[in-house]
């Protein structure tokens, strides 16, 4: 079953009294794997609290993210926060299964919120990410046991992607959305920054690690340790 049909039936047999659903995800980016699942928002009235839930339905494992029309705002705030904005990517993108005629609002908001982008750091904030990403750095170079290494390139690459992402104003990403949101930044970027840590887990050449973090941490003044001081 294709994917609007199959979402379609899902929400007509399970939440036939919903105000809103999109469905959302890869299937609608055109990025689908053998894997993807259906990613489903719907807006219901009269929850108690907002819930996520998986089924198997029609072929298609998938995946309901459940509303109400306060709780959505709720998790719009926290997600802005960590700079993570899962729901309002799925809200904005998502094509329309049910609309009883607030998916116009909901949708304009998802759309502000991503294009404001998240709020900017603070001084100290930007010292602290800039001393941890400086410090698993030094880890990094200093160890001689592999195995250490390739847990401390796995921490690399993570505050690094929110180190250059983050102070250039932009959306941060976790597991594969790490990838999407370096390259929706830059993608040359994206592949230098890919390129360096295919180096180091298959040849376990540090060099390029090195280079792609000192260039992050440069336009900030460089790695840090000296001078760097919290809760004095």
């Amino acid at each position: 079953m294709k994917p609007i049909d199959a979402a379609t039936q899902f929400i007509n047999e399970f939440f036939p009294d919903c105000q809103a659903a999109v469905l959302a995800g890869s299937v609608v980016r055109g990025e689908e794997t053998p894997t993807s699942d259906l990613d489903i928002v719907v807006i219901q009235d009269g929850l108690t609290s907002a819930y996520r839930e998986s089924h198997v339905e029609y072929g298609w494992p998938i995946e309901v993210f459940v509303h109400t029309q306060s709780s959505y705002k709720d998790f719009f705030r926290s997600d802005a926060e960590r700079a993570r904005p899962s729901l309002a990517r799925m809200m904005s993108e998502g094509i329309v299964i049910v609309d009883s005629g607030i998916l116009h609002r909901i949708k304009g908001e998802a759309d502000e919120l991503l294009r404001k982008g998240p709020e900017e750091w603070t001084d100290s904030v930007l010292q602290t990410k800039r001393y941890m990403l400086s410090d698993l750095l030094d880890d990094f170079i200093g160890t001689s046991d592999e195995a250490e290494a390739l847990f401390i390139a796995n921490a690399i690459a993570e505050a690094a992607h929110e180190f250059v992402l983050r102070t250039n104003g932009k959306w941060i990403g976790a597991s594969k959305w790490i990838v999407r949101a370096l390259r929706q930044y830059d993608v040359y970027f994206a592949d230098r920054f890919l390129a360096a840590f295919q180096e180091f887990y298959k040849h376990g050449e540090r060099e390029a690690v090195i280079q792609i973090v000192d260039e992050v941490l440069e336009p900030f003044g460089g790695r840090l340790f000296a001078g760097y001081s919290i809760g004095k």
